[in-house]
């Protein structure tokens, strides 16, 4: 791990929403932030869409870059607003589907950073130069994200506020909603070995959002129809990111077959916390998974393909929607084999060994490339290299 401070010339405003919610996006941004004051670097952090701070540090603060943390349809405040001042954008890109708009925009800066390789293919695939793309993953607090006793109080408390007994195995997956991260998948998978596995629970815990409730209804009902509601959990808090290293520490077992995933910060977390991790052989898990050494990687079942999409208002559409047909079907969602996620689920269900060995082989590799630090030295030799700034 990285732990000597030097001093760089170079001076940086990172944009995402700062002060961070507990969001994906916010995090991976301050996290930078955070690495690159560790670091040495002249570094300070704005809220992407505050147009008066932004200016305010552009006047004074002169930086030489402004990092961007976002997906496409926030290239206005990514990098129109600092190009309309003579500063020089480098965006921070997950992918959100489609990129409909912004193409040319994307085209004419020097560089582009992305959050894994899967992602650098849907902007190539979609028209964005590939020589302009570097990919930089997300980085992990390591000091927070620790492995625990599972007799420590903090994890006793996690497990009896949800109704966890001390001999049953927990299962968790976190996002914003638990279908987009294989919930379903897993149900599925845990019905069919229900009456030969140990006593379990499943905990999904979901955001605390209007999209999602619909999405949470069909899931409970699912569990219903599957004859396990009784052990299937889903907890709607909204928590900070303070709690989540005990909230991942509590579980067993780290479950996100993700049916569409960038890069996936949980996973990771779950692995800096020694936890086992289940997902699938596809997208930004093939960066930072390794099947049979820190996961189980579930192979592709299906394939959600679509001849045509509807874009709206971040696309910058003078309409507000437009309909794109494409020349060729496209891969918008995936879906992990159940079978699979149902072995896998087993094996490390019945062997304790077997989850301590993956939980410790997942905590090495997540510190050795995804701590925070490491991100943000990574960050800096590319912008070396890629710019020539120091």
């Amino acid at each position: 791990m990285v732990k000597q401070r030097k001093h760089f010339s170079m001076k940086v405003l990172v944009l995402y929403d700062y002060p961070p919610s507990p969001g994906g996006l916010a995090t991976q941004g301050d996290l930078l932030y955070k690495g690159l004051l560790e670091m040495g670097v002249d570094v300070h952090a704005v809220h992407f869409e505050s147009s008066q701070e932004k200016e305010w540090y552009y006047r004074w603060f002169k930086p030489d870059i402004v990092v961007g943390v976002g997906y496409w349809g926030h290239a206005q405040h990514l990098i129109l607003h600092p190009q309309r001042y003579g500063v020089l954008p480098v965006p921070w890109l997950v992918a959100d589907g489609y990129i409909a708009n912004y193409q040319e925009v994307l085209n004419a800066l020097p560089l582009i950073l992305v959050t894994s390789s899967w992602v650098k293919e849907m902007y190539i695939r979609d028209g964005i130069e590939g020589d302009k793309i570097e990919v930089l993953p997300v980085g992990c607090n390591t000091d927070s994200f620790l492995p625990y006793d599972r007799n420590d109080e903090k994890i006793l408390a996690v497990r009896e506020s949800l109704g966890i007994a001390p001999n049953q195995i927990m299962i968790l997956t976190v996002g914003g909603d638990a279908a987009s991260k294989g919930a379903q998948e897993v149900m599925q998978a845990l019905s069919i070995i229900d009456s030969k596995a140990p006593d379990w629970k499943y905990v999904c815990k979901v955001w605390p959002q209007p999209r999602t409730v619909n999405q949470n209804l069909t899931d409970l009902q699912m569990a219903t129809d599957l004859g396990i509601e009784k052990n299937v959990t889903y907890t709607t808090n909204t928590i900070s990111r303070n709690f989540m290293p005990y909230l991942i520490g509590a579980c067993d077992i780290y479950a996100a077959p993700s049916r569409l995933e960038g890069f996936g910060m949980p996973q990771i977390e779950a692995g800096a916390c020694c936890k086992p991790v289940i997902g699938i052989n596809a997208m930004g898990m093939l960066d930072t998974l390794i099947h049979g050494e820190t996961a189980f990687l579930a192979n592709v079942a299906q394939k959600i393909v679509v001849n045509e999409v509807l874009v709206y208002d971040e696309s910058n559409m003078e309409n507000g929607h437009k309909r794109i047909v494409f020349d060729s079907p496209r891969t918008i969602d995936y879906r992990a084999s159940v079978h699979d996620i149902a072995n896998y689920l087993m094996d490390l269900m019945t062997d304790s060994a077997l989850r301590e060995k993956m939980g410790k082989a997942g905590r090495e590799r997540v510190v050795k490339l995804f701590d925070y630090r490491v991100v943000a030295q990574k960050f800096i030799q590319i912008i070396q290299d890629r710019l020539n700034i120091s």
